[in-house]
């Protein structure tokens, strides 16, 4: 179990984790300042120190596990504290609620459009044969280790801060897709969760908040017998053939 691990490629996904993690958590509490609560402002939660934001379990413990055991790399950081009663009436409370829930998701979803961009960049730089320019594209997203080897055997000259870079790059696109997918199911405590209820009928709302506190055992009951992943993976496999597209296009080939 432990011949397969690889100690840059651990390195490089917990530093993007980390960072992608402290940017969902900032954006939440930086949506809620916007919309007139400080509560998280005023306890430091606005801010992109990833020490702020750690949870013992979900930053530390489950990605551990998850390196160690093959599992996928998951992660979480604590919630961010919003108290509603203090939200802009330029919304009802819910639909407040609901915003500052999406920030979370739409700040991966912008961070993985970004590091996108960079890694097509860094590839288009790399002064690599045009030809090849994929083939780099695509080994970004696997181990440290295998960029280098496939450098080696294309006969490329790759250092050691492009490989690190583009690796990271790859990494970071891969944890945001994944983080805003993830966040997006409606089983609290998920960012999902907060958004579907903003947009439900009065009616139903009673019904939706009494399964709520379920919601976390069966996510997790759901995560360790491989459903989640069931259900994530189609949508994680359109998107990446999103990614895949927009590659072909920038890079000409």
């Amino acid at each position: 179990m432990f011949d397969s691990i690889s100690i840059p490629t651990i390195l490089v996904s917990y530093v993007a984790l980390l960072f992608s993690l402290s940017v969902h958590e900032a954006s939440h509490a930086t949506a809620a300042y916007w919309l007139e609560d400080d509560t998280a402002a005023r306890l430091g939660r606005m801010s992109l120190n990833p020490l702020v934001h750690m949870d013992p379990l979900g930053t530390f413990l489950f990605p551990l596990l998850g390196i160690t055991t093959g599992f996928p790399f998951i992660g979480w950081a604590k919630p961010v504290p919003v108290d509603p009663r203090n939200l802009s009436r330029r919304f009802t409370q819910r639909g407040g609620m609901a915003l500052v829930a999406a920030a979370g998701p739409a700040s991966n979803l912008v961070l993985g459009a970004f590091f996108l961009g960079v890694l097509l960049l860094l590839v288009k730089l790399a002064g690599v044969p045009r030809s090849y320019d994929y083939s780099l594209f695509v080994a970004a997203f696997s181990k440290v280790e295998s960029l280098q080897v496939m450098g080696q055997r294309l006969g490329l000259d790759l250092s050691l801060g492009l490989t690190l870079a583009l690796a990271l790059c790859g990494h970071l696109v891969l944890i945001n897709v994944g983080l805003a997918l993830f966040n997006l199911l409606p089983m609290g405590p998920l960012d999902g969760a907060g958004i579907l209820r903003g947009l439900l009928p009065w009616r139903w709302l009673p019904k939706f908040d009494r399964v709520q506190p379920w919601m976390g055992g069966i996510l997790i009951v759901l995560a360790l017998t491989g459903v989640l992943g069931f259900v994530i993976g189609p949508v994680f496999g359109v998107v990446l053939s999103g990614i895949e597209l927009v590659a072909h296009l920038v890079l000409g080939v």
